[in-house]
């Protein structure tokens, strides 16, 4: 049996107020001619399948098309497990009508860890693999709070809590199922080591520091590992197979030189057999940074190419330049280059202490707001420690209750 791993597909997200609808569908209509051309039969969504708790119509009619298609061709088989950015109850809403389209949906730890077990089974009906689909774990979920914890308290019984859970899971389902069949487990977090950029809206999602968790809490008997939450499609702990298959389009400018990808997998040998397949761009992205010569320079390379290219611009320059958005508008009349963003870096460093014309809070994310807080307080770096940590841990409340990034 070939299976897909995917994740982190965003749908309904934004750049810099700029929609992507065409972007997402074109993924979906290249990932169905892949499944087909590949002769899936399964395919797992690792999470965010929704860029928030609350999709906009378009951006379910682009998911809901998609199953449906997919539900008549080949891959006979569709698990669909939750992200931080996705509403559970929102996930699971259809889950019972979807379940008659073979289309499994799991959208928060259950009680029962039975109902995140899905067997696969060949087109003779004889069984093929057992997933264990796992969704994004809430704090909630997985650890009990107590009065007066401390961060790393809290981290400690978080660590514990996604083990145990694994391992339960696990567990039960080599004891159900023929433990000569492939095991293969979703999840959506963040392992030690991983890769992110600055730009790529992953945010860390349980309190405290995540660099003890490590890749060595999910259980051995995994045979296949298959990740969301990191955009860059990387390996964990450099094992072939427990992998991040990545976002399938750039979510920010920092991911625009990425190769995207997706995972298809084969059950019929043990180990696994894992190929990655690159996926195409579908909307050229490009980060342009220096002086105001180097960016000159660079818009007029880029509009030679002759193609719609959306640019972010950050000016790096030591002089002054007021009015660098207008010398950039005429820069790029006549031409399909269109900019999104850009950082005038003089101006930000002279008047960030001091509202002007020049300056807006969509320059800052709210972690840097934060620190020139700190700083404009003169609070010293022993402070700033706690006070980050504990302004983390807010944030982490807000969002996670919101169910937004």
């Amino acid at each position: 049996m070939k299976i897909i791993h995917t994740s982190d597909w965003h749908l309904g997200r934004s750049l810099r107020e700029k929609k992507r609808y065409e972007e997402f569908s074109r993924f979906l209509d290249w990932l169905y001619d892949l499944i087909v051309s590949e002769e899936v039969e399964a395919l797992l969504v690792a999470g965010d399948v929704f860029d928030n708790g609350t999709p906009p119509n378009q951006a379910q009619q682009l998911y809901y098309r998609f199953i449906a298609r997919i539900a008549s061709s080949c891959c006979r088989n569709v698990i669909v497990t939750a992200g931080n950015h996705d509403s559970p109850t929102f996930l699971e809403a259809p889950k019972e009508l979807l379940k008659n389209l073979n289309v499994h949906v799991v959208g928060s730890a259950s009680d029962n860890p039975e109902d995140e077990i899905i067997l696969l089974r060949e087109r003779d009906n004889s069984p093929a693999a057992v997933i264990c689909a796992v969704p994004f774990l809430r704090d909630k979920d997985i650890r009990t709070t107590a009065p007066g914890e401390t961060i790393e308290e809290k981290n400690e019984k978080m660590i514990a809590g996604i083990k145990k859970h694994y391992e339960e899971v696990c567990h039960i389902a080599k004891e159900k199922h023929d433990s000569g069949l492939p095991l293969i487990a979703t999840g959506h977090l963040f392992t030690a080591g991983g890769k992110v950029e600055k730009d790529d809206g992953v945010r860390e999602l349980y309190v405290g520091s995540l660099a003890h968790v490590r890749g060595s809490i999910f259980p051995e008997t995994i045979d296949y590992l298959a990740l969301g939450h990191l955009h860059i499609p990387q390996k964990v702990a450099n094992s072939d197979t427990r992998r991040y298959s990545g976002s399938p389009i750039p979510i920010g400018f920092g991911e625009a030189k990425q190769t995207k990808k997706v995972i298809v997998l084969d059950t019929k040998e043990k180990p696994l057999v894992v190929k990655e397949i690159d996926i195409p761009s579908f909307q050229a992205l490009e980060r342009i940074s220096g002086d105001l010569a180097d960016i000159i320079k660079r818009i007029e390379e880029l509009k030679a190419e002759k193609k719609n290219i959306w640019l972010e611009i950050e000016y790096t320059g030591k002089e002054i330049v007021p009015n660098l958005r207008d010398i950039i508008d005429e820069q790029i009349t006549n031409s399909e280059l269109q900019y999104l963003n850009i950082r005038n870096r003089q101006i930000l460093d002279r008047f960030l202490n001091r509202a002007g014309e020049n300056e807006t809070l969509d320059d800052l994310n709210e972690m840097e707001v934060f620190e020139r807080c700190l700083q404009a307080h003169e609070v010293t770096e022993e402070e700033k420690t706690g006070l980050i940590e504990c302004y983390k841990h807010i944030l982490y409340k807000v969002k996670d209750e919101n169910g937004s990034d």
